[in-house]
């Protein structure tokens, strides 16, 4: 960390004293540098970080520098006034470009808000307000007391401020709950949505940062040439902005930061060689691609994870502490879920046929059947990530039916997924905290107005997450991203993160589904302290050894529909289960049933 520091400080040294060196053309260059690293950060949150295709940034660039131009000359506004203005301007039609994105995702995504860059281009090359073609000129020189900002030596001052400014502020959010839930979505959104992301409002905040650093960048524009036309606007700079993020790491503001400052420098030295250029920018990006996705950025990661592969030693998976034991329910204990004749079809198949189920509170449900039965099917209409096509689902006494994942994650359902679906990119203490975490999107306001307040909450959540890792003996793989471990371990994670978010129905889709036999025990016991704790469990799984001693309660499923229902020992015995999963050659002595069921 002292290093660390230290190369910072050495930077910033660096960085101030820079213009000393410079001539009045390279300082000129190297403002227009900064500019380029500004929007960068800008596209890095969205794109590295909110996991959303942005090809509009060079259109929020435009749209901040050309309402300054426009306020400043035609309306008679003081340059910061203007600014401020733009700036607004430029979030409105940030949010306008990120709607989209609440229904189309991945390329298509892409190929919008390019779209919506090439009729900005259009507009500004037509409209008379904008200049047409000629563009506007005769900006005003924006002014600080005692400084004269017409000198770009000074100007460089303000820009290199401001950037840091813009490049801390978007480490803050990085690093803390909104950040990190943003990548979670970024990895898998469904999954960041089960466990109470909100995803709409994450992608539209995404499009809102990118857009305030494009905004700010077109202000700062407008003040230092002074003058805007469409050809600073255009495709061909928006490409070049996305090649400098892809070759610097999309998942690293700074290195968003170099790969701008890179490309800029290579791209002034090819200045008098245009197509050779081009060229060399295509190929170094498709290298990266190929060779190093994650950019120059992610290299010192990629080298140490080679070389810890070869020497480290991994940790060692501590017990789970099981929770304090909570008062039993009573026996007319109220009804946590029903689904009352729900259907669910995909183009005429149908994958639920008039399923109804009562899970009442403290419970551990059984839900078990043949593969192709509609278990999972029926788990994702109860989470919300399907609108059943009919019927209706009930939680806590309130028709649920249809609302999106993370408002009954929010109102209390967690689970998890028969496979996997870890945040790759983030640490395994990252993947509690974003199950831990409850702040709302909207509250992103107390970023710029109450940042310790965020400080301070980041570290309750950051105690309240180690003490979830002890307890369920992941402390030595805290600092570790889950692809890394062994499966039963990514397994145990996945628990942890789902109980951590509180709930108060918990669904394990196939739990057991490739552990050994001690780590099936170990679940087990780790299901019964769960439902101990006051949480109702229900469990789709195919292992009947662990379902006929675990469950009280067994729902089984056949071609969409409940075929039975009841204890273990009556399930057992029914002649439909039988015939239908067990088996016609099974019979209920080859079942091993528990004595006396636990609490």
């Amino acid at each position: 960390m002292r290093y660390r520091i230290a190369g910072f400080a050495a930077l910033a040294v660096a960085a101030w004293l820079l213009p000393y060196g410079l001539d009045s053309y390279a300082i000129h260059v190297v403002n227009v540098i900064i500019l380029f690293a500004l929007l960068a950060v800008g596209l890095g949150l969205a794109m590295g970080v909110g996991g959303q295709v942005n090809l509009a940034q060079v259109a929020f660039f435009g749209v901040g520098a050309y309402a300054t131009a426009i306020l400043t000359t035609e309306a008679g506004l003081g340059f910061w006034v203007s600014a401020v203005l733009a700036v607004a301007a430029t979030a409105a039609i940030g949010l306008l470009v990120g709607t989209p994105a609440l229904r189309i995702q991945s390329h298509y995504l892409g190929i919008v808000t390019l779209g919506l860059a090439l009729a900005f281009t259009n507009w500004v090359t037509n409209a008379q307000v904008a200049g047409g073609a000629e563009g506007i000129s005769n900006i005003p020189v924006p002014t600080l007391p005692g400084v004269d900002l017409s000198n770009e030596y000074l100007f460089y001052y303000l820009e290199l401020i401001v950037l840091a400014g813009g490049l801390v502020f978007g480490e803050f959010v990085v690093r803390t709950g909104l950040g990190r839930r943003m990548r979670a979505m970024r990895d898998d959104a469904l999954a960041a949505g089960a466990l109470g992301a909100e995803v709409p409002m994450l992608r539209m905040t995404a499009f809102l940062l990118a857009s305030v650093y494009g905004g700010v960048a077109g202000v700062l524009y407008a003040g230092l040439i002074r003058y805007v036309a469409p050809e600073s606007f255009g495709i061909a700079n928006m490409f070049l902005l996305l090649a400098m993020v892809i070759i610097g790491g999309r998942q690293s503001l700074i290195g968003c930061v170099v790969g701008a400052v890179g490309l800029s420098v290579v791209r002034e030295l090819l200045v008098d060689h245009p197509t050779y250029a081009q060229v060399a920018y295509g190929s170094v990006v498709v290298l990266t691609v190929v060779f190093a996705p994650t950019g120059l950025a992610g290299l010192p990661r990629r080298i140490r994870a080679a070389v810890g592969r070869r020497g480290a030693v991994a940790g060692r998976l501590g017990p789970f502490q099981p929770y304090e034991r909570g008062d039993a329910p009573p026996a007319d204990a109220p009804a946590v879920l029903r689904a009352d004749d729900v259907h669910m079809s995909f183009r005429g198949l149908k994958a639920l046929d008039g399923v109804t189920l009562t899970v009442r509170q403290g419970e551990i449900r059984g839900i078990v059947g043949p593969n192709g039965s509609g278990k999972t099917t029926l788990f994702n209409v109860i989470s919300g990530l399907y609108r059943p096509t009919g019927g209706r689902v009930e939680f806590g006494g309130r028709d649920v039916t249809g609302l999106p994942p993370y408002r009954l994650a929010r109102a209390g359902i967690s689970r998890t997924f028969q496979n996997l679906r870890l945040f790759g990119d983030l640490t395994v203490r990252e993947n509690i905290l974003v199950a831990l975490d409850r702040s709302r999107t909207v509250d992103g306001w107390r970023y710029l107005l109450r940042p310790l307040s965020v400080v301070r909450g980041d570290r309750r959540l950051r105690a309240r997450a180690d003490e979830v890792l002890d307890r369920y003996g992941l402390t030595a793989f805290a600092g570790q991203p889950p692809r890394s471990l062994p499966y039963g371990t990514q397994r145990r994670v996945e628990i942890a993160r789902a109980v951590a978010a509180r709930p108060r129905l918990l669904l394990l889709d196939e739990p057991a589904a490739g552990l050994n036999g001690d780590e099936v025990r170990q679940l087990g016991e780790m299901v019964r302290s769960i439902r101990d704790s006051g949480i109702t469990v229900v469990v789709i799984e195919h292992n009947m050894g662990l379902v006929m001693s675990l469950c009280e309660h067994i729902t089984v499923l056949a071609s969409g529909a409940v075929i039975a229902e009841g204890s273990p020992a009556e399930v057992a015995a029914a002649p439909a289960v039988i015939e239908a999963y067990l088996g016609d050659s099974m019979s209920t002595d080859d079942v091993e049933l528990p004595t006396e069921v636990n609490r």
